[in-house]
């Protein structure tokens, strides 16, 4: 039986050791210098470094809060000033054109001259955004182009492409130019020529409304 005890690998001694450390471990705070008692000395001074830390941070995140949303509003100022910047407005009503032309041309350079799809083209952006009625903005775009054309004949003759711009019914106005069949710009009289201007500019505006729209 001696033999028995004498032969164990933990002796009660050693155990009872094992248990104090893991005990001792357990109960050591994690911070060493936390000052338990309150009526120590250096609790007052552990607490009020602590308080200024805690006020600190509030300060600094505040601080942080002002100086983001600062941030964000400079970001607004500078877009919206690069948005009204007069470079800007150039620009894009530089590639807003061309591309406007580009279409004109892919569609009408057939039966078009080059010259009226460019000065349509040019007329429809400058007044896409004047307030006019659809009739008067198509008069608008071909008038410089058909100088020998009273305004009032322009109205009435545009009427049909203002009804099919307000509708969304272009397969009238692709029929004007479908009609001219081969024949050439110079053999087709003054009326078609209207005609055939007034469907380029329905397209030229209709155009710049999906660009708009696309932005």
């Amino acid at each position: 039986m001696a033999k028995k005890i004498n032969g164990s690998k933990t002796s009660p001694y050693k155990q009872s050791q094992v248990n104090f450390e893991l005990l001792e471990a357990l109960l050591e705070p994690e911070d060493a210098t936390y000052p338990w008692n309150p009526a120590d000395e250096e609790s007052e001074n552990y607490f009020a470094q602590l308080e200024q830390q805690f006020q600190l941070d509030d300060v600094l995140d505040e601080e942080l809060a002002e100086r983001s949303q600062a941030f964000y509003n400079s970001l607004d100022t500078l877009w919206y000033n690069n948005l009204n910047s007069q470079h800007y407005k150039c620009n894009t009503k530089s590639t807003v054109l061309a591309n406007l032309q580009k279409n004109l041309q892919a569609g009408f350079a057939a039966s078009v001259p080059q010259d009226w799809i460019t000065e349509i083209a040019q007329k429809a952006a400058e007044i896409f955004h004047s307030g006019q009625s659809k009739g008067e903005q198509l008069v608008s775009c071909v008038k410089s182009v058909l100088p020998n054309w009273e305004t009032d004949d322009l109205l009435v003759m545009a009427r049909p492409f203002a009804y099919a711009m307000r509708s969304g019914e272009q397969k009238n106005v692709n029929s004007v130019v479908d009609n001219l069949g081969n024949r050439e710009w110079t053999n087709l009289s003054e009326i078609e020529k209207a005609k055939v201007s007034l469907a380029v500019a329905c397209h030229a505006l209709d155009e710049l409304k999906n660009i708009e729209e696309e932005v």
